[in-house]
């Protein structure tokens, strides 16, 4: 990407977007286009093409979707399908008519099958069923691989797409329903320390493990990637290691100070027993991550403290 590019990211003010905002900062490029969700309603096809036809950006960073954890996902199963579906086909089609030199489509580890092998290769996509619980937010990001890699075959788009692991870190959410497991932890582990609680519940059993990677890791891939790779398919990023959910609760116990016990309601469901990528394609281009589990969990607990006071 040239210095003086025009770089769109969508969904600027997120986790993923501002980390990729911050990325882009550092390594110099100024002409960084934004628009909050009151500015622009990704949703709507007409405003869409009507911004990618004043700005006529020349790279994307598609990171703009509704998210959430387990209880959000499930809930909002409509609203997870219709309005991930509606924001990246109006930016990926308005990218193409607009002639985007190229674009990169941030997913997620939920578009793999429940029970896929571990760890999960990219050629494990569409090989078995998905979890019931994301089935609705999975099958959106399936669909966007795939619209990338339809333009790609049809109109020779270089349209690029990136599953990241689970990921936390700066600007992340911590609402009490709606946050994934480490922010979740960290919000509920640090209330409990503050309001002396003997005890602190931890959704399921403890026992799936998961996978996560620092958010400014992911923007430096994500950056490396719209660099140095320009491939049909999609690339896994994430760290090739993973934990279970009882010794991250320990570990973020531990991080926190918090003396009491550690119980594990086990009428919430777990989600996928396992979530491990296999991020062989990613180091065989060249990247590997450099922020390890207990020195992000710090930096996200520090981030944490600095937003309470924001009604975090």
């Amino acid at each position: 990407m040239e210095k003086n590019a025009k770089i769109y990211i969508a969904g600027h003010r997120g986790m993923v977007g501002s980390a990729i905002f911050r990325k882009l900062q550092k390594e110099g490029y100024t002409n960084i286009v934004t628009r909050t969700s009151a500015e622009l309603d990704l949703r709507v096809q007409q405003d869409v093409a009507d911004f990618f036809a004043s700005e006529k950006p020349d790279y994307v960073f598609l990171a703009a979707a509704k998210v959430g954890g387990i209880v959000a996902n499930n809930t909002y199963r409509a609203d997870f399908l219709y309005e991930n579906l509606q924001i990246q086909n109006n930016i990926i089609h308005s990218a193409y008519i607009n002639k985007v030199k190229k674009l990169m489509f941030l997913g997620s580890s939920c578009i793999y099958p429940k029970l896929a092998p571990q760890p999960l290769k990219e050629e494990y996509l569409l090989t078995g069923p998905l979890e019931p619980t994301n089935e609705p937010y999975a099958i959106a990001k399936i669909a966007g691989i795939k619209m990338c890699d339809a333009y790609r075959a049809q109109y020779g788009c270089n349209y690029i797409s990136v599953m990241p692991t689970n990921l936390y870190g700066y600007n992340d959410n911590y609402h009490p329903e709606n946050s994934h497991v480490l922010p979740a932890l960290i919000r509920r582990f640090h209330e409990a320390k503050v309001q002396n609680l003997p005890d602190v519940t931890i959704w399921g059993t403890g026992s799936p493990k998961r996978e996560f990677l620092f958010a400014d890791d992911l923007a430096e891939a994500c950056y490396y990637l719209m660099q140095n790779y320009d491939e049909e398919g999609l690339v896994n990023i994430g760290t090739g290691e993973d934990i279970s959910i009882k010794d991250l609760a320990l570990l973020v116990k531990d991080i926190i100070g918090y003396p009491g016990e550690i119980k594990f309601d086990t009428t919430r469901p777990d989600g996928t027993p396992r979530k491990l990528m296999d991020v062989t394609k990613l180091h065989s281009k060249g990247w590997k991550h450099t922020i390890e589990l207990h020195e992000g969990i710090k930096l996200a607990y520090e981030d944490f403290l600095s937003h309470k006071a924001k009604g975090v």
